[in-house]
């Protein structure tokens, strides 16, 4: 038998048996793995594995000198970029440095998931839980590090939607499983192409996700950040102006009329202002600069609702000089100085509204959500405004960053 022939077969067999060990094993990264073809590339231009968020491309001698639980991470590895839309989220900035933090945000994730990840792979304690944009920052302009894999959604330091190719949305590259000799490199995506498979992908991680949790097989890192993921997405000043607008309400009066107008007790329409309750969280993750931005859009709507604001500034602990009353025509200025820094709980504001003349309309609380919750939900709706990923045990949570 050639020995080319039975190498080319050993490869094959190698990815089609990590594909299925992940399937059966990590349904969530089998589903995604399953949707991306394994194409031979061209190793004039693959050196190691690569996508373009239709396809596997992978170098044959790159893949044939992987172990078995190597293969199984780098299959993983690029099915996470495509899960993640790490192709549609670059916008502005530095192709190379973009790559290098999304390959930093997903190889943890993979590690934690029990994956052992191959010989290259960027892997940085620093960077765990971290998203690709909050890494990014982070990664020198003259980074001596490579990404592993290549990442060919779009051009080296084009701006999305700059010149993008104007390829067929359908297009034929990546259909095949192999090509003879190699196929050749896929060109960028075009703006279409990167805007239909960005849903297909959140469409595929959301399913995925769904699976894996029926299969009692998600947890840990992975699950929050599905979790996050799969949030709303919609701008929170948005969302903020829409539960302020609700909570500001016209009611009716059913109070006694005077005499002159009869003896009937009509309905009458009777405006009021809304009673907000704001909470800043100082146990120190949040930044002065987060808050004030936070306490602008808040003085933004209130005039527009009529909201009577009182603003409360807690880490486990209430601030002693507060609280602070804005009326309706007032504009909210952040306290010169806010204790905190220590550790986090929200039951003393609960606390504190519990024992007021009258209850909140509202009560919106600006946090990363770690701390203490109250085991009860309250009567009066709340509003949390979170910076990170934890989750709350109730309330409307919107995703802040």
């Amino acid at each position: 038998m050639n020995s080319n022939v039975s190498k080319n077969d050993a490869v094959e067999d190698k990815l089609v048996a990590a594909r299925t060990w992940l399937i059966i094993d990590k349904p969530f990264l089998g589903a995604l793995v399953l949707r991306l073809p394994l194409v031979e590339a061209d190793p004039k231009w693959c050196r190691t594995t690569a996508t373009d968020a239709r396809s596997f491309y992978y170098n044959r001698d790159y893949i044939d000198a992987l172990s078995f639980e190597q293969t199984k991470f780098i299959l993983a590895h690029e099915a996470l970029h495509c899960a993640l839309s790490h192709f549609a989220r670059r916008e502005h900035r530095h192709k190379k440095r973009w790559d290098l933090a999304c390959d930093f945000a997903v190889n943890p994730l993979l590690m934690a998931d029990g994956l052992k990840p191959a010989p290259d792979a960027l892997i940085l304690d620093a960077y765990k839980d971290m998203t690709a944009e909050e890494i990014y920052p982070c990664i020198q302009e003259n980074a001596d590090e490579e990404p592993m894999d290549q990442h060919l959604y779009d051009p080296d330091d084009r701006p999305h939607g700059s010149g993008d190719h104007d390829g067929d949305e359908g297009g034929s590259h990546g259909e095949a499983d192999t090509q003879a000799g190699g196929a050749p490199q896929p060109p960028p995506l075009s703006t279409p192409e990167r805007e239909s498979l960005d849903k297909q992908w959140q469409q595929r991680l959301a399913s995925a996700a769904q699976q894996a949790i029926q299969a009692g097989k998600l947890g840990g890192s992975m699950a929050r950040m599905v979790d996050h993921l799969l949030q709303p997405q919609l701008p929170w000043r948005m969302l903020l102006a829409h539960y302020m607008t609700r909570a500001s309400r016209n009611d009716y009066s059913f109070a006694h009329p005077s005499r002159r107008e009869g003896t009937a007790i009509l309905p009458g329409l009777r405006s009021q202002h809304i009673e907000l309750l704001v909470v800043l969280d100082t146990s120190g993750s949040i930044s002065d600069q987060e808050m004030q931005e936070f306490l602008s859009e808040v003085n933004a709507i209130k005039g527009q609702v009529g909201a009577r604001i009182t603003l409360h500034a807690c880490d486990e602990k209430l601030a002693t000089e507060g609280p602070w009353i804005f009326d309706p025509w007032e504009d909210i200025k952040l306290p010169g100085k806010l204790p905190g820094g220590g550790g986090t709980r929200f039951t003393p504001v609960f606390e504190w509204a519990e024992w007021q003349d009258r209850a909140p309309d509202l009560l919106v609380y600006f946090t990363d959500a770690k701390g203490e919750f109250p085991k009860s939900e309250p009567s009066y709706p709340v509003l949390w405004l979170v910076k990170g990923k934890e989750k709350t045990p109730w309330g409307q949570r919107i995703q802040l960053n």
